[in-house]
């Protein structure tokens, strides 16, 4: 089993970790519902997000917008390295939320991804920039007078779990799941320890060993 880092950077998580069995560490301190159970896509690209909750809070609108756009254009102005622009639109497939000059915009401040609970658009020039979006699904609506973002930097909840300003999150192929800063230390050492474990099962089951056997021996699965 590999040595654990006195402490799991970033760059780690990217390169050893993934969002199951970092899921799988939540449960062990008892956070069994970290990870929003209605599913999400990766709509642009397949690379894993990690970083850290930039948050934004909509709201569907049936009337005129008298400053349209504007607490998202703070929003994604105040974006730095590592950020990841979480939207917390309930869900809401009114209109494309998320497009290609928002992506833009972040994208200059360092942002490494955004998880959409809503619709995108401009999926095509997103994917072109090799931005990372999960998201609900997609539309080609305008937001202006349809959504807009009523609060920012504040915890926020998609599906019953909380996202808050700072909080670790990741999001791959199998889901999004974000980490509460004050288990996050403790929560990486047990995931890091798991995946490494997990070669070593990997390794003994190719080699012949049963899974019963393995499971015995290691208590890993």
């Amino acid at each position: 089993m590999s040595d654990t880092p006195t402490t799991i950077t970033l760059p780690l998580i990217r390169d050893h970790l993934y969002s199951a069995v970092i899921c799988d560490a939540l449960d062990s301190v008892g956070l069994t519902n970290q990870s929003p159970r209605l599913p999400f896509k990766q709509v642009t690209t397949q690379q894993m997000i990690v970083g850290r909750c930039r948050t934004t809070l909509w709201a569907d609108m049936f009337h005129e917008d008298p400053t349209p756009y504007e607490l998202e254009l703070q929003a994604v102005d105040s974006c730095q390295p590592d950020d990841v622009l979480i939207t917390a639109a309930g869900g809401s497939v009114r209109s494309g939320i998320w497009g290609e000059l928002l992506t833009t915009a972040v994208k200059n401040g360092g942002c490494v991804g955004a998880i959409i609970d809503g619709a995108i658009r401009d999926v095509a020039k997103i994917r072109a920039m090799d931005f990372p979006v999960v998201a609900r699904g997609i539309s080609m609506y305008d937001s202006q007078h349809r959504q807009r973002v009523i609060d920012c930097d504040v915890p926020v909840s998609i599906d019953g779990v909380t996202f808050s300003p700072g909080d670790l999150v990741v999001a791959d192929e199998d889901g999004v799941v974000v980490v509460p800063q004050s288990v996050e230390a403790e929560v990486l050492k047990l995931a890091w320890e798991k995946v490494h474990a997990e070669n070593a099962v990997r390794d003994a089951i190719r080699g012949g060993m049963k899974a019963v056997a393995a499971y015995e021996k290691f208590g890993v699965l």
